[in-house]
């Protein structure tokens, strides 16, 4: 189905309860003059896309054409419906938890809805979500490696001019760090701290080779792992919180209609 039609687009802006910035920028981590922008929303969809015959998962607006790779100044918005976004989320999904933590900077628009939700992250969080910060940031190790998804996964540009992809191996570490935060405090700190978030940029630009990106993964896989069987976080999040939350939340977004 595509995500991108008017009637998407309609429904996203009338609904939405959060919206955000999601990418590189929140995170502490942009390149001067490299980045484009990522933002997040969670709307509640009508009740004849929940109740109804039709469907609403997530509107996509890109501000290039589709299977083109964004560049500087550009604009990829996702906006979920809360219910979608609510399944990612107890899932771990690491982006999806970002809404949860961006500092109030970056918050594009909220409603009392999203306040809400930004109050109750803590019962969205388990050990589930180390588990997967852990499998991205292998499959991102994988990526740099070129063991998965080919080598046309890899920017030409970037493997030419330091011998491998800096944004992989970026986002290897950063999942790693950021997951290890969120088993040891239950928070995520946006952006970055340091001396991570400086690392993580001289990485970018090359600052550090490869041998280096990966002794520093290792140590986080190890770590992570452990953590996702000894954290004090819970093994799962509280799913029967979240399903009374969203029903009660439906129900009064549609009685104002």
């Amino acid at each position: 189905m595509k995500h991108s039609t008017p009637e998407f687009a309609r429904i996203a802006e009338e609904g939405t309860v959060l919206r955000c910035q999601v990418g590189s920028g929140v995170h502490g981590i942009t390149v001067s003059g490299q980045e484009d922008r990522d933002e997040m929303g969670i709307c509640v969809e009508p009740p004849e896309y929940v109740i109804g015959l039709r469907s609403f998962e997530q509107y996509v607006h890109r501000t290039r054409p589709d299977h083109t790779r964004s560049g500087p100044g550009d604009l990829d918005l996702t906006v979920y419906s809360l219910r979608k976004w609510m399944r990612l989320a107890l899932d771990g999904n690491p982006t999806v938890l970002l809404p949860l933590f961006v500092p109030e900077s970056e918050i594009v628009a909220v409603t009392s809805v999203g306040r809400d939700l930004r109050a109750n992250a803590d019962r969205l969080l388990s050990r589930r979500a180390g588990r997967r910060f852990l499998g991205y940031m292998r499959a991102q190790r994988d990526r740099m490696e070129g063991l998965r998804g080919g080598k046309h996964t890899n920017r030409p540009e970037l493997v030419d001019r330091y011998g491998f992809d800096t944004k992989f191996a970026y986002h290897m570490i950063r999942l790693g760090i950021q997951g290890v935060e969120l088993m040891e405090t239950g928070r995520l700190t946006l952006p970055m701290p340091e001396p991570d978030r400086t690392w993580l940029r001289e990485l970018r630009r090359g600052g550090h080779g490869r041998a280096e990106a990966l002794a520093r993964t290792g140590a986080l896989e190890e770590r992570l792992t452990d953590l996702c069987e000894t954290s004090g976080l819970p093994e799962e999040p509280d799913g029967a919180w979240a399903d009374r939350w969203l029903v009660r939340t439906y129900q009064s977004a549609w009685a104002g209609r």
